[in-house]
């Protein structure tokens, strides 16, 4: 059996990481795309590509029939499903077999014996590995799943028997929670997977997760690729992972690698799947679910073993044996991997969409980028607001971590809201760096996440970069006397003034031109002596002084002293530009500065008790009528975006008056959705 063609099911980064292995091996590559994706470059990196429908998924990367249809139309004859959408569908690989294409992964029975958590678990239990106490029976009515809830104890974990990523996953602390949130998980399950059924596990506090990488063959040869540690996450969803896990000695490593493989050949698993685990803080280790498919941080094993999990997938799916031996695979080194996320952690992780308008990260030992975004590209709500894995890899833990505490600092990733930030903060908090973790890493160290303060003196540095830039600009636009210094004026001591704001607080900035390319500006209470070294758009270099008090009194004894300043220092920095917005990103961290017009117009009132979407989405559940009274905090309407689901909440108590939207309407940023009367 050969394979000279493979269509990437799947979009972004998934594909692109599937198209490099292919084209290392000599093969051809199909992508297909939805309407929204036709300019993103995995589209491009493709031999062959083929639109299968409009944006929302399931009028495209969803449509079995249109996937095959664009497999017969480019001569692909083998199928890899990446991970995400048609990854851990039965149906999807019986349909490839039928239609005489190689599916490149598990059997359709595998898949759908462990793709159900349900499943999985018992068969886990009987081949004698440690499960969670829980309720994974057949009878799915919010009445049997409350009463397995009350007899395992709270709280509880409710989560999706299909698919994984946490969505359709929700913890119960009380009876008074437990129909809202298992209808909530059963509406998030069909919408992310089609299938809504539920499992109840005890949940088990500070837990961490690790999960073991299996490949097999179809020759009966097994072996794990060692473990990742996948304890840091929000809403349920890896953010950090790593590899290998500071938790484990090797003798756990081994009990744990061989209850893997115990899962594994009670289902005569093939190809690439990842066990997971909880592992309690007496290190006593319950098997959590398998993916039956790639998964998004293997990255972090192929970098810790030099296994492309990609090439072994392919050689499996074409009936080769398994060249590794388990006694070979020892970790190397370490690493991390980060997932930059289009989100707002300041607003509870919400999603955010708009346009990319700078996409940059420095070149780095040790550095290896997966993401299928570029400046440009429009980060819609239709799919995942991952927009790259950034991953490091080192001789020990410590070194993979500052390589990518460099690399975060150092990145320009500016025009939506992402946690780069957040990232940053998390791997320099002294309880990562010592290895403290747990699934309740986030919610413990960071209840309320902020942006990262920037050092003295550093706000006000980066508006004189974009200040400095937008003086160069017009400087090399003027076309008649270019000799001539912008903002020319015939009294040349008075200063010309501008301002920005950042965070909803205004910088004013005030500047005079010494020469051509030196500046001195002062902003707010500071004064600076900025000179432009280069500026190679979007790259500036300068030298900085910082002006103080003058020296000897002078202006208290009617003196010339002169000014203190500081010795200069060079730096560079990343100056971007998206209309009135300035994007800046240098050591001393990132800021987005509006420029402010000389004349603002009026700003609309805010309606009195109007409560506004967070984000654009879809109504999904309205939960209150008009009419009633309702307390702060009470859930209002259930918004999904970015295949999660969002409760907006009342912010005052009062008497709901209007409700403007239905089940099913699309809504954008900051439509209203109803009006609370606050109460008297």
């Amino acid at each position: 059996m050969g394979v000279s063609r493979i269509l990437v099911a799947n979009r972004g980064e998934i594909a692109q990481r599937i198209f490099r292995t292919a084209h290392e091996m000599g093969m051809g590559t199909v992508a297909v795309y939805s309407e929204a994706d036709r300019g993103l470059p995995f589209v491009r990196e493709a031999e062959q590509a083929v639109c299968i429908g409009p944006a929302p998924a399931s009028e495209s990367y969803l449509r079995v029939e249109a996937i095959l249809a664009a497999a017969r139309a480019t001569g692909a004859d083998a199928v890899h499903p990446g991970f995400g959408f048609l990854a851990e569908n039965a149906d999807f690989a019986r349909a490839c077999e039928a239609a005489g294409l190689t599916f490149i992964g598990p059997s359709a029975d595998a898949i759908a014996r462990m793709g159900s958590k349900r499943e999985a678990k018992r068969l886990a239990e009987a081949a004698g590995v440690p499960v969670i106490p829980g309720y994974a029976g057949d009878d799915q009515s919010t009445e049997a799943l409350s009463r397995a809830a009350l007899t395992i104890g709270f709280p509880v974990l409710i989560k999706a028997s299909a698919g994984g990523g946490g969505k359709g996953m929700r913890v119960a602390l009380a009876e008074a929670e437990l129909s809202h949130a298992i209808e909530g998980a059963k509406r998030e399950a069909a919408s992310a997977f089609g299938d809504d059924s539920l499992l109840i596990e005890r949940y088990i506090s500070a837990p961490r997760h690790v999960e073991i990488q299996i490949l097999a063959d179809t020759h009966g040869n097994l072996v794990h690729l060692l473990e990742r540690e996948c304890s840091i996450q929000r809403r349920h969803q890896k953010v950090i992972e790593e590899a290998p896990s500071v938790a484990l000695d090797a003798a756990l490593r081994a009990r744990m690698g061989e209850a893997a493989l115990a899962v594994a050949k009670s289902v005569s698993y093939t190809s690439a799947g990842t066990v997971e685990f909880i592992l309690d803080e007496q290190k006593n280790f319950y098997f959590l679910e398998v993916n039956t498919r790639l998964q998004v941080e293997h990255p972090v094993t192929e970098a810790i073993t030099g296994v492309d999990i990609v090439r072994e997938q392919i050689r499996i799916a074409l009936g080769e044996r398994l060249e590794l031996t388990q006694g070979e695979l020892v970790p190397r080194g370490a690493a991390i991997e980060c997932r930059l996320y289009a989100e707002d952690p300041g607003q509870g992780f919400l999603p955010t969409t708009g346009r990319l308008c700078d996409f940059w990260l420095p070149e780095q030992p040790g550095l290896r980028v997966d993401s299928g975004v570029e400046a440009g590209t429009e980060v819609s709500i239709h799919y995942d607001p991952m927009l790259a894995k950034i991953i490091t890899w080192g001789a020990d833990r410590e070194e993979a971590r500052r390589r990518l505490v460099r690399v975060l600092s150092a990145a320009s990733v500016h025009g939506v809201v992402t946690n780069l930030d957040f990232l940053r903060q998390v791997l320099e908090h002294e309880a990562f760096i010592a290895g403290r973790l747990s699934t309740g890493f986030i919610a413990e160290h960071f209840p309320a996440p902020a942006p990262s303060a920037l050092p003295e003196g550093g706000l006000e540095e980066l508006a004189c970069a974009a200040l400095a830039c937008d003086f160069e600009a017009r400087r090399a636009e003027r076309a008649l006397l270019p000799g001539l210094t912008p903002g020319f004026r015939n009294n040349p001591s008075a200063p010309q003034r501008t301002s920005y704001q950042h965070q909803g607080a205004t910088l004013m900035v005030s500047y005079r031109a010494e020469s051509a390319r030196r500046l001195t500006i002062t902003v707010g209470e500071r004064t600076f002596g900025f000179e432009v070294l280069s500026w190679r758009p979007p790259e500036l270099s300068y030298e900085v002084t910082t002006e103080g008090a003058p020296t000897g009194g002078g202006a208290q004894t009617g003196g010339s002293a002169p000014v203190r300043r500081s010795a200069p220092i060079r730096r560079s920095a990343r100056v971007v530009r998206d209309g009135e917005r300035w994007f800046v990103s240098s050591p001393l961290g990132g800021v987005t500065l509006t420029e402010l017009p000389r004349f603002p117009e009026q700003q609309a009132q805010v309606e009195p008790g109007a409560e506004s979407a967070p984000m654009p989405g879809r109504v999904v559940q309205l939960l209150a009528q008009v009419g009633s009274s309702v307390e702060v905090g009470a859930p209002l309407v259930v918004l999904e975006a970015m295949k999660m689901e969002h409760t907006v909440r009342a912010s005052s108590s009062g008497e709901l008056t209007e409700v403007r939207v239905a089940v099913g309407d699309q809504v954008e940023g900051g439509d209203v959705l109803v009006v609370v009367r606050p109460s008297e």
